[in-house]
């Protein structure tokens, strides 16, 4: 016959000490600023690792592709009125 373990208070409590939840780490897109997952594709802006692999504009309509082309270059030059362009982006752009 087996002998029954005990368990007391202290060995419950060590049982649980790994089940608490922890907060999901949430980082910021680099063209759009919008919150991501991280390792996930963009869902405002289509942008992962600074390529575009999802072309968001197809899917909308021809109104709401306007409206998110006009959002899209507001939060732009927003981005770019608060740094100083180097030599390298100025070339890009």
């Amino acid at each position: 016959m087996t002998v029954r373990m005990r368990s007391t208070r202290s060995h419950t409590g060590q049982r649980r000490s790994h089940h608490a939840l922890e907060p999901l780490k949430i980082s910021h897109c680099t063209k759009c600023g919008s919150d991501v997952l991280p390792h996930v594709v963009c869902r405002n802006c289509g942008m992962y690792r600074g390529k575009e692999l999802i072309d968001v504009l197809k899917k909308l309509t021809k109104k709401e592709r306007k409206k998110k082309e006009k959002e899209l270059k507001e939060k732009e030059e927003a981005q770019l009125e608060g740094k100083p362009l180097s030599a390298e982006e100025l070339s890009q752009r």
